[in-house]
């Protein structure tokens, strides 16, 4: 049984780990991103990947980056979080190796992952999107990952949703995931907590008192207790995905919709709104069946799990 290494690296993580055929994890550990240099986040990709290997024998490597991935070629052409611009990882990583190596965008092999052995079995068409830093896509359309032609399909987080709004990495104002992501979580609850700090309070007193102070999991903590002001920043955020996802159905008609990254540990919090938003933005609402919206099956390990199986088509 060959096994492979699937490395999954996003603005903050590099996690990896060691995967069989059957999509099941033997080994796997993570690391931080050095995200403004491309040769310390190539030597960090090659750190984790000899330190897996020297306890299983494996035969290649895949890799789920976050950015426009050149088809074949494993040239991360542009990533809006991390430092790559025309990066030849593929090589890079390669010859720190010496195993054969598969560049692929993290949330394709996020869906990839998921539709192989995860939330998306028995469903030919889906739409995979990773709600974490940002937000990342991926499209399975009758079984076959769709890359486009330039392989650059599904950078949904880039969509335009509010014309000259916030500005985003990728050099334009206003894009999804400055909407929808779990910066914009955080950006909604420091807003809130600064301007009405008499509703924030619970943010704050996680925040020890400081608005700029609070992140992600103080958030989602607060939800959890049923805090109305995290509550409503969830909603927010939720809203703006179920809109976009509304949008998408209108041009891909997918039959189901899998949320991973890592704001989807929130579950229902963000989902229930998120549904809600659907349903109600969905083109030809109530003539239509309404596509399934659900957490990825593998939650934070989609994308590894994904990259070490498409890592197979070099064997």
């Amino acid at each position: 049984m060959a096994l492979t290494i699937g490395v999954d690296v996003g603005g903050t993580k590099v996690a990896a780990g060691v995967v069989d055929e059957d999509g099941r994890i033997l080994a796997q550990l993570k690391r931080g991103t050095p995200s403004t240099s491309v040769d310390r986040t190539a030597d960090a990709i090659a750190e984790v990947v000899d330190t897996l290997r020297a306890a299983h024998s494996v035969a290649a490597v895949g890799i789920g980056a976050a950015g426009f991935i050149e088809p074949g070629g494993g040239t991360v052409r542009f990533a809006p979080n991390l430092a790559w611009r025309d990066e030849p990882l593929k090589a890079k990583v390669e010859v720190r190796v010496g195993l054969p190596t598969v560049v692929e965008n993290d949330a394709n092999a996020m869906a990839w992952g998921e539709y192989r052995f995860g939330a998306g079995r028995g469903e030919e068409n889906l739409l995979g999107l990773t709600v974490g830093t940002g937000i990342g896509g991926g499209i399975v359309l009758d079984g076959r990952l769709h890359r486009g032609r330039w392989g650059i399909a599904a950078e949904i987080g880039h969509i335009q949703m509010k014309p000259h709004g916030r500005r985003c990495g990728c050099g334009n104002r206003g894009c999804w995931e400055q909407y929808g992501s779990g910066r914009a979580l955080v950006h909604e609850a420091r807003e809130l907590a600064s301007v009405w700090p008499a509703r924030a309070g619970r943010l704050l007193q996680l925040a020890d008192g400081r608005a700029e102070d609070i992140e992600g999991p103080e958030v989602t903590a607060a939800a959890r207790e049923g805090d109305p002001a995290a509550l409503e920043c969830f909603a927010e955020v939720g809203r703006w995905l179920g809109v976009g996802m509304a949008d998408l159905a209108a041009v891909l008609d997918p039959g189901r919709f899998i949320v991973g990254g890592g704001v989807s540990t929130a579950g229902d919090l963000l989902l229930v709104p998120t549904r809600a938003a659907y349903a109600e933005s969905l083109t030809g609402r109530g003539h239509r069946p309404i596509a399934d919206i659900c957490l990825a099956e593998l939650g934070q390990e989609a994308g590894l799990v994904g990259a070490a199986d498409l890592a197979r088509s070099v064997l």
